[in-house]
């Protein structure tokens, strides 16, 4: 499939229009024919990024992205991305990793992005996939029969507010490490076994910025709360395999980033295994997931924690060389358009 064979297509005619059209610089596939975890059925994903047209540039008034539900479609602007990028952002870096043969479209730009791919990677990777993976897990055990114990989900709670912390302070006014501690102990709420508790020693910081922080994990113990109705049910027994699939994949791929400094889309060294917990091998006769998996995913936890330590990448991704690409870049569109 091409791009203009799209272009041709009703339904993804909205390719042609503002704020795409001539501006996109690449497009390819997501979701399941990207990780090569497709079956039969599967629906077909596109991901691309465009550049804001040399008006919206000069006047910053761009566009974030644009998404299409009918055909499972998003495109971001490139601004939009490289800040998603940037936080290593599991949804958004594997489309620097496709198989070749599955980028539909690639501008020079495009190309020239895929190359630097490496400027984009740091020790960030293990909070943005180990967030994402947590809430896969959380997500699992309330949508399977084995519900997490408190003590348990007390723990998925701070690992959660850890990730979201680890952004705070580029976000907000600096403070010494050690002046905001979240730890787990024994609950003084009665109906709990174990509850985190918070130290904090914070002297003339403005209030608005602890206010935004304390918002944000505000959010995080939030979500926790909210059961919903979804999770009231045990999900169908084919997304459950699904879920504990993409739980795993999200390991896998950051241990490529960590220890190589590589982005791996299309697992192809472990499709089988992928595919066997997808189809329901580590599921039991209830279909529910049996302990076997739980160990795995606890095994791939502990390496996710060594790679933390030991990894070779930066702490930050190299902005120095994401800002000159990204200043080239609109610098052309601007110039092109004169």
């Amino acid at each position: 499939m091409t791009l203009q064979e799209l272009r041709n297509k009703p339904e993804y005619s909205f390719l042609n229009k503002a704020p795409l059209g001539d501006n996109i610089i690449l497009l390819g596939y997501g979701g399941s024919h990207a990780y090569g975890t497709n079956v039969e059925g599967s629906d077909i994903d596109i991901r691309g990024i465009a550049t804001n047209s040399a008006q919206d540039i000069l006047t910053r008034k761009g566009f974030e992205q644009v998404q299409n539900d009918e055909t499972d479609t998003t495109i971001y602007s490139l601004e939009k991305m490289i800040s998603l990028l940037s936080n290593c952002n599991p949804n958004t870096i594997e489309i620097l990793g496709l198989k070749p043969e599955h980028y539909i479209y690639l501008s020079d730009v495009g190309h020239e992005l895929i190359y630097n791919s490496d400027m984009f990677l740091s020790q960030r990777a293990v909070h943005s996939f180990g967030g994402y993976a947590t809430a896969q897990l959380r997500r699992l055990e309330n949508k399977s029969a084995r519900l997490a114990s408190q003590s348990q989900m007390e723990q998925h709670i701070l690992d959660s507010i850890e990730n979201s912390r680890y952004t705070f302070p580029e976000k907000y006014f600096g403070f010494p490490e050690d002046s905001i501690r979240l730890y787990i102990d024994k609950a003084v709420n009665e109906n709990m076994d174990t509850e985190i508790f918070m130290d904090v020693s914070l002297s003339h910081y403005p209030l608005r910025d602890y206010k935004s922080m304390w918002a944000e994990i505000n959010e995080v113990v939030k979500s926790y709360s909210k059961v919903g109705k979804r999770n009231s049910h045990a999900i169908g027994h084919d997304k459950l395999g699904k879920h504990m699939m993409h739980l795993v994949r999200l390991y896998l791929m950051c241990f490529d980033i960590l220890e190589k400094g590589e982005i791996i889309t299309y697992r192809e060294k472990e499709h089988d295994f992928l595919m066997d917990i997808r189809n329901g091998k580590y599921l039991d006769e209830n279909r529910q997931p049996v302990k076997e998996f739980y160990e795995i995913v606890d095994e791939l936890d502990n390496k996710l924690q060594y790679w933390k330590k030991h990894t070779t990448l930066p702490k930050n991704p190299d902005y120095n060389r994401i800002n000159k690409f990204l200043a080239d870049v609109n610098l052309g569109v601007v110039k092109c358009a004169i």
